[in-house]
């Protein structure tokens, strides 16, 4: 716990100092913590022990593998078939499965939804650089796949992403991409942009807006 709480605290210094090297090492330390915990976890099966949240612990380990250190998709399968039924079927483990599920397919309306429903505080700790990432694919897609004369509305957009139009205007200008206002004064994302780039990982842009 404490260095999943440790990673969201250093992410929100990321504009006031450089703590590059501290989140490096803070999420090695978490990685060899989880994988001590696993090995405890194995070890207190077989005397018939089982922590209460185990199962969250479990769940960790997927969500780390989500965003920029996402893993090809047999190695978290393999990972998966070693746990235990009892493991795959907790509500920690299925929420997980579905989160990695909508990353992939790019369903960004049930990826935002079932987090800001669903997951636990220290989930949502390692979910929020993935939920930046994830609103910035959400952008890109709709930049280079959209009708030119047809100019995608913020407001709707914002809906899906669970953020605050404004947040969200600031995100597209973080993302090299132009908005604009039709007659009625309601903001646009023009597509077809060329400029497009993820954010600095030391920007913020809301958090998710039920």
């Amino acid at each position: 716990k404490f260095h999943i709480i440790s990673d969201q605290r250093l992410r929100k210094r990321c504009d006031k100092l450089d703590v590059s090297s501290l989140l490096h090492l803070n999420k090695e330390q978490l990685v060899k913590s989880l994988t001590s915990l696993y090995d405890l976890y194995v070890v207190s099966r077989s005397s018939d022990s089982r922590d209460y949240n185990e199962a969250e612990f479990y769940s960790f380990y997927v969500l780390l593998q989500l965003g920029c250190n996402s893993q090809e998709g047999d190695s978290i399968s393999l990972w998966l078939r070693k746990l235990e039924v009892s493991i795959l079927q907790s509500k920690e483990m299925h929420f997980v499965r579905s989160v990695l599920r909508y990353f992939r397919m790019g369903n960004f309306r049930r990826f935002f939804k079932i987090i800001a429903t669903e997951s636990s505080y220290l989930q949502f700790c390692l979910l929020e650089p993935v939920i930046i990432e994830v609103r910035a694919r959400a952008l890109s897609c709709i930049t280079y796949g959209g009708y030119k004369l047809h100019p995608y509305p913020l407001a709707h957009l914002s809906q899906v992403l669970m953020m605050k139009e404004s947040d969200l205007e600031s995100l597209c200008h973080a993302c090299g991409l132009e908005t604009s206002t039709d007659g009625a004064g309601c903001l646009l994302l023009p597509t077809k942009q060329v400029g497009f780039h993820m954010p600095k990982a030391s920007q913020k842009f809301g958090y998710l807006i039920r």
